[in-house]
């Protein structure tokens, strides 16, 4: 990788690795109940719930995935982990999230209150079992899993800026790029990948070349295919 390629991804991550750009964004929902955990209001599944719902709905517009995640909470009264546990789940075949129904946030609620009646924790749970465990969806040795390793890395990332931080017992340097086809073509027009598939072993390539620019964090790439994203539209 070119210096002055490494100089522009680095400012861009410790640009836009600011609270001030994700407002608006899906991980404000959790970060909202992370907050209320420090007031001693909820606890850690109320933020692992908040997450999984947040990253699930992540597609599309911010300030659609805005709305419904707001929707959603209001079903939840606020209290996700009290809702997930009671089993009183809204199951109609109505859109939620774009094509996300009722009926399926139902199923992901039935399979969370079973992990929680044994578990203390998803961070227990890594991407593939999150993938058929909790999402209900079949197991894919291929898939990136975008959505899960999103809500992975704010869980995980700890620097005490824009992610979470909450799971203490995963490596920040196991994290994966989440990879969708903003991300795969800001990447691309980078070249940290000439790869044609959209896979898992393209965002694993990906998080490499960012190994090399934040070694042991190198989802804090992230921040710079967004930061390449606000300054090339």
């Amino acid at each position: 990788m070119k210096k002055a390629l490494k100089e522009k991804l680095i400012g861009w991550a410790e640009r836009y690795n600011d609270p001030v750009y994700f407002q608006e964004d899906p991980i404000a929902f959790p970060r909202r109940f992370a907050q209320m955990m420090q007031a001693w209001k909820c606890g850690l599944k109320d933020v692992e719930i908040a997450a999984v719902f947040a990253a699930h709905f992540a597609w599309g517009r911010r300030a659609m995935i805005v709305r419904d995640c707001g929707r959603l909470f209001d079903i939840m009264d606020w209290k996700p982990y009290d809702f997930v546990m009671r089993g009183l789940y809204p199951a109609e075949p109505v859109s939620i999230h774009r094509t996300i129904k009722l009926c399926d946030v139902a199923e992901i609620c039935k399979n969370l209150k079973d992990w929680y009646s044994a578990h203390e924790s998803l961070e227990e749970l890594p991407a593939e079992g999150i993938r058929t465990q909790i999402f209900g969806q079949k197991p894919d040795a291929k898939a990136p899993n975008k959505k899960i390793n999103m809500m992975r890395r704010w869980m995980v990332r700890r620097d005490g800026k824009v992610d979470l931080g909450l799971w203490k017992n995963s490596d920040p340097a196991k994290l994966v790029i989440p990879l969708d086809t903003h991300v795969y073509a800001q990447a691309t027009e980078l070249g940290l990948t000439a790869r044609r598939q959209k896979d898992i072993t393209t965002a694993l390539e990906i998080t490499r070349a960012f190994d090399e620019l934040f070694p042991g964090d190198p989802c804090k790439g992230d921040f710079a295919l967004f930061g390449y994203g606000v300054t090339h539209q």
